[in-house]
């Protein structure tokens, strides 16, 4: 078994380099968007190969550009043409045979005085914690260089082969706004993730501060502040996914067992003054981080019918709705109402079949 995630990478061009990536960016996808209006024009896919390609890109781009536009064409012929995407974002996309790294710089094709020539590129390709490191090492996939926020970034997919353990030992994992996330082994072993007061505090500042950027009309830095507030959630996300998988690890866990996610802005408890929150936080991100985090450590994850899980009773299974943070079944069975969703979670109906017994 495999899994393809995708490793982001900071990159810092010189001010040459970066101006022309700029324009190949933009010629590249210009390049995309002739081809397809050619290929919709006369109905059929083109035969063009990097020789009959008019544009400032190196031959490696101009066939990644052919390439993409016919696979674009494919899906607008398919729909008989009732939608022929337009591509807006300027970028640049390699395949793996263009490109090499060595930690320190990317290495790739770019037009230099009118021909290609293979240039490094310094990039930041280690983390923290090496993870970026560690995953580089395995099979590399295409190379997709964006602009963001007047910073480049280049993102590298790659295969990675995971071997999905043997066990039986399950995991159920409530998410939440007050409570992030509360992971109950069926050992009862019980862990709560994130902060929520603090999340919440932080998304009531920068809705506070982009508020008074309105006042001031100040447009780009409310748009700077959007993109702030994002990287921060996604990297609490990646906090708290990493910190279950972990918890997971050091329980032996083989399997984690998670809401299914349809629902849950219908279904997560909340209070009138937490709805701002809970209708920008993404829960489906939190869940994608997790499944991803734990497929590569061997853990399979589950995805699980939430109904009722927050009211049931563990013991007895009557119903009974939780007062506050607190649980309390009418047969004297007491516990914070965030852990008896995670350890209902464990039991509950998995979507699809195909469960690990608990």
């Amino acid at each position: 078994m495999s899994q393809t995630i995708t490793v982001k990478i900071k990159l810092l061009p010189t001010k040459e380099q970066a101006l022309t990536l700029t324009e190949m960016s933009h010629t590249y996808i210009s390049t995309i968007n002739d081809l397809i209006a050619e290929m919709v024009k006369e109905n059929k896919s083109t035969k063009k190969s990097s020789k009959n390609i008019d544009a400032s890109l190196p031959s490696a781009l101009k066939n990644q550009a052919i390439k993409d536009a016919k696979s674009v064409f494919k899906k607008a012929k398919k729909s008989k043409f009732k939608v022929v995407p337009v591509l807006k974002k300027p970028m640049c996309i390699w395949n793996n045979q263009n490109y090499s790294f060595n930690f320190t710089h990317i290495s790739l094709p770019i037009m230099i005085d009118g021909k290609a020539k293979k240039t490094p590129i310094r990039a930041l390709l280690v983390d923290k914690d090496n993870r970026n490191f560690d995953l580089l090492k395995h099979k590399l996939g295409t190379l997709r260089i964006t602009k963001k926020s007047d910073k480049w970034i280049a993102q590298i997919s790659v295969t990675i082969p995971t071997v999905q353990g043997t066990g039986v030992k399950v995991m159920g994992v409530d998410l939440g706004l007050k409570v992030p996330a509360v992971a109950v082994t069926d050992d009862e072993k019980v862990r709560f993730f994130g902060n929520g007061r603090q999340n919440k505090f932080k998304k009531r500042k920068f809705r506070s501060d982009r508020k008074a950027l309105g006042k001031k009309k100040k447009l780009n830095a409310i748009r700077n502040s959007k993109n702030k507030e994002q990287r921060w959630m996604e990297d609490q996300d990646h906090k708290i996914s990493r910190a279950i998988v972990n918890f997971a690890k050091e329980n032996k866990i083989s399997v984690i067992r998670l809401e299914q996610l349809a629902n849950i802005r219908q279904t997560t408890r909340t209070s009138r003054k937490n709805e701002k929150n809970l209708h920008s936080w993404s829960f489906y991100r939190l869940s994608q981080f997790i499944e991803y985090k734990a497929n590569l450590e061997g853990i399979k994850v589950e995805y699980v019918n939430p109904a009722y899980t927050s009211q049931t009773c563990p013991k007895c299974s009557e119903r009974n709705k939780a007062q506050d943070r607190r649980y309390k079944c009418t047969c004297g069975f007491e516990k914070h109402r965030d852990i008896i969703g995670a350890m209902n979670i464990r039991y509950a109906p998995v979507i699809g079949g195909n469960s690990q017994s608990a």
